[in-house]
């Protein structure tokens, strides 16, 4: 059969989008998901995301890893579905919506979506960094000279070494300016390194914060594949009303026998 598809990308973190409201989709079949998001036999992206229909919300966000298995929150995935739900008349200018971790309010202003993130009421801080889960857990080291870091090596004996199979994603970290830190994001079910990681850039803006990087509650994070803002509130050490914003572009559709 042809399976029609959308591919849309955030600060270059790349998903295929399928509109399964009319559950077409093999939701079982990891070896379909692994293999629409090759770079070389299928579409290629980080990752899969259906929108589904849910009953009380706008729709239901199902997100797989480019391995194709099912998986935690997508920051820039979330993201990325809410610009295609707007594509596809879904929603008009914001929503509410059903994810793994939980409901997320989202508002969409042509290319630019904000969306916030769960709540986070516990962070680690290790002797050489901090852990912390932001929909997805998160490792955040700061670095020195992170432009020429070996992230994929040097993320995936963290991700292994210290979190064991389950792992974690791994990020590294250096202050840029005022406010504002360039990341570079080792991301668990990619194995790899991302362009953007939207948990990945939450989690360093709130470890930042609590270990003392920075006083303010506004933060620049760049990342490889673009800027993303992060925003929240915290009160007695505790996060709240946290919102990660961006771009999230639609890039193309297509049709791709399955």
């Amino acid at each position: 059969m042809k399976l029609t598809f959308y591919k849309f990308q955030g600060t270059g973190n790349d998903f295929v989008m399928i509109d399964n409201r009319q559950g077409i989709f093999n939701k079982d079949n990891t070896k379909l998901v692994a293999f629409l998001c090759d770079r070389k036999f299928g579409i290629g992206a980080d990752g899969l995301i259906l929108l589904e229909d849910e009953s009380g919300v706008d729709f239901k966000m199902v997100y797989y890893n480019s391995d194709g298995n099912e998986s935690s929150m997508c920051g820039n995935g979330g993201r990325c579905l809410v610009a295609f739900a707007s594509y596809l008349n879904v929603i008009d200018g914001k929503t509410t919506f059903n994810a793994v971790d939980g409901l997320h309010y989202a508002t969409i202003n042509e290319d630019i979506v904000s969306l916030q993130m769960k709540n986070v009421d516990e962070v680690k801080i290790k002797p050489n960094a901090t852990f912390l889960d932001t929909g997805s857990p998160h490792h955040v080291q700061l670095v020195e000279n992170i432009d020429d870091f070996a992230v994929k090596t040097e993320g995936a004996k963290l991700r292994y070494g210290v979190y064991g199979q389950k792992g974690s994603n791994i990020n590294f970290v250096e202050a840029s300016e005022h406010n504002s830190f360039k990341v570079r994001t080792y991301e668990r079910g990619v194995e790899d390194e991302t362009l953007s990681c939207g948990t990945g850039v939450t989690a360093v803006a709130i470890a930042m914060h609590k270990t003392g990087k920075t006083t303010e509650n506004k933060i620049k994070i760049h990342a490889v594949g673009g800027d993303l803002e992060i925003k929240f509130d915290v009160s007695d050490d505790k996060y709240s009303n946290i919102f990660l914003k961006g771009p999230a572009k639609f890039v193309f559709k297509g049709e791709i026998d399955v």
